[in-house]
């Protein structure tokens, strides 16, 4: 009974309202007639448009039959149909539909294009690439968006000659009706060829003039490249430490005596210093939280120094952090730092404290090389496999560190398409209580596919593994050994639950790992979005996990975006629960899983 109440409802409601819901609706501004292919047809339905108002007179209908007659001759001539024939006509009645009859004619196409270098004409070599850059097809249609575009080519490679102050005078173009041609000619001013000179910095603010100095992709003396005013910008907006950055070519009224001319560069310094504040929860890991002060440039050179700190139910620390970007080159930065750490894990406890330095090279927009080391003295306390007992462990460890990062995804906190590659190595010694020499690999990849144009479905993968040439479990610390189950790893399962386990319970870890995961995300209005997710994990005790070690989750989650990330939280149930884990787990945390 309920639900035939609602139904009658419903019809009554529509019955109401769909009336004037059909009066409201959106209808063409007039009425297109003639023989066109179908992407004319809505090329021209598109500039005509369309309106909700209905027709109240003839000479409404006049003008809005003339008015779409102007947007269709406007495509037309876009397009290169240039013997066109549009008729804007009405209809019989008090309120005509207002209609264009449009007939196209032939197809205009390309002949003859040619550049006119007005004087002082540039070089050879511009002139070639100019030639080159215009690449009009003979005989492909004479669209005008081809002869602006292959202008404005024309003009981008001249000025790549260095010939900085390159412009198009008015170009010159013949429809000739008689063969039904588009024949363009372009006049190029190129001006006289430009050389550098240095750097001038135009703000005064904590940046030192000496270090800007040695960031100048160029020589005093070369010719003028945009892509060398474009690659100094991108590097000091990559240090973080700018509000604002401007680097430009200076006019010629700047010019030096010999002709040379510096590039003007002006910063916007941001505050001297930040505190940040993060936090996180899951059931099995507990709540975290992260924070961190900074100061931005206190040497003058774009460097960042900060004070971070982590207290945590698992892992707690205090560090400081220095990073030196462009340090002895461009696109390569050292960092410097400390931290002194307590750990409290299911599988392990360890105190102590390390030092570390490394220096990432960054090659093309986003892949980097990363070289470092790093000397950690710690006491660790872990069960010994075969009899339980609690063993304390004091270590020197020495750890060398090589990183290759390939990011070609679209977005650092909240990818929609594209790929990521992470592979490290880390060889490692261990010096103490007994000595052992081991490497640590392991690698990552993870790739973003939207299935819709707007990117509101998205299937994300990733795929991990790692593995430890060199000792065994009872040789290396159980700090140093690989675990899954968590928020970053397989939900469903709590911290360092995947894998082998002591006859109490306690988490193994071991010398080998697989991770896979599979999410869709769907995104359900402009802030919100939901994910379903399957998780799948192993650790072996050798090179390889075997079958047998694959435990999986399944959940589903909700993301809502912040604007720079989305917020997530995520309940997962595991799918091969054992012992000591419980029926389901919740995260709470900022950023996508992977």
């Amino acid at each position: 009974m309920r639900r035939l109440v609602y139904a009658l409802a419903a019809s009554a409601a529509w019955s109401l309202f769909a009336p004037a819901l059909a009066a409201g609706a959106e209808a063409p501004r007039a009425r297109i007639d003639g023989e066109l292919d179908s992407s004319l047809r809505e090329a021209i339905a598109r500039a005509v448009g369309e309106t909700d108002r209905p027709i109240q007179n003839r000479f409404e209908a006049r003008r809005r039959a003339r008015e779409a007659g102007e947007d269709a001759i406007a495509v037309l001539r876009s397009e290169g149909y240039y013997a066109y024939e549009v008729e804007p006509v009405v209809g019989e009645g008090d309120a005509p539909t207002p209609v264009i009859q449009v007939t196209p004619g032939p197809l205009f196409t390309i002949a003859a294009p040619k550049i006119e270098w007005l004087e002082p004409a540039p070089g050879e070599a511009a002139q070639a690439a100019g030639d080159k850059a215009m690449a009009l097809r003979l005989g492909g249609p004479g669209r005008a968006a081809e002869v602006v575009a292959a202008e404005g080519r024309i003009v981008a490679a001249v000025q790549k000659q260095g010939y900085a102050d390159v412009r198009a005078a008015p170009r010159e173009v013949i429809v000739d009706h008689a063969d039904h041609t588009v024949r363009p000619t372009f006049r190029i001013e190129a001006g006289d060829l430009v050389r550098l000179d240095g750097i001038e910095l135009i703000t005064h603010g904590r940046t030192r003039k000496r270090w800007l100095d040695k960031l100048a992709t160029w020589k005093p003396g070369d010719a003028y490249d945009p892509d060398d005013v474009a690659e100094l910008e991108r590097r000091l907006l990559d240090t973080g430490v700018y509000d604002s950055v401007t680097v430009a070519l200076a006019p010629k009224q700047k010019a030096q005596a010999d002709g040379r001319r510096p590039i003007i560069v002006s910063l916007a310094d941001r505050d001297k210093r930040t505190l940040e504040l993060g936090a996180s929860y899951s059931t099995s890991e507990g709540a975290g939280l992260d924070g961190s002060w900074t100061r931005y440039n206190v040497l003058g050179r774009a460097d960042t120094l900060a004070a971070v700190i982590r207290a945590s139910d698992i892992d707690s620390k205090v560090g400081l952090n220095l990073s030196l970007p462009h340090w002895r080159r461009a696109q390569q930065t050292l960092k410097i730092g400390g931290s002194a750490y307590n750990d409290r894990t299911s599988a392990y406890d360890e105190t102590g404290v390390g030092l570390s330095a490394d220096v990432t090279r960054r090659f093309g927009k986003t892949s980097f090389l990363t070289l470092g080391a790093s000397v950690d003295l710690s006491r660790t306390i872990e069960k010994q496999t075969a009899t339980l007992s609690t063993l304390g462990r004091n270590l020197a460890i020495f750890t060398g560190l090589g990183v290759l990062s390939l990011d070609r995804s679209n977005d650092p906190l909240n990818p929609t398409r594209g790929w990521r590659l992470e592979t490290r190595a880390e060889p490692t010694l261990l010096a103490g209580e007994g000595a052992l020499p081991y490497l640590k690999v392991q690698s990552q990849a993870t790739a973003y596919l939207p299935l819709t144009k707007t990117a509101r479905t998205v299937l994300a993968g990733r795929l991990k593994l790692g593995t430890t040439v060199g000792g065994s479990i009872p040789e290396v610390p159980a700090s140093r050994r690989f675990y899954a189950g968590g928020g970053g790893s397989v939900r469903g399962y709590a911290y360092q639950a995947v894998g082998p386990r002591l006859a109490d319970n306690t988490p193994q870890g071991g010398l080998s790992l697989l991770e896979a995961s599979a999410e869709v995300r769907q995104k359900v209005a402009d802030k919100w979005a939901v994910v379903a997710f399957l998780d799948a994990g192993a650790v072996g005790t050798d090179r390889f996990p075997a079958g047998k070690d694959l435990s999986a989750g399944a959940g589903l989650g909700v993301r809502y975006d912040l604007g720079f990330a989305p917020v997530r939280a995520d309940i997962a149930v595991p799918l091969d629960k054992r012992r000591g884990d419980s029926g389901f787990q919740i995260y709470l945390s900022i950023g996508q899983s992977f």
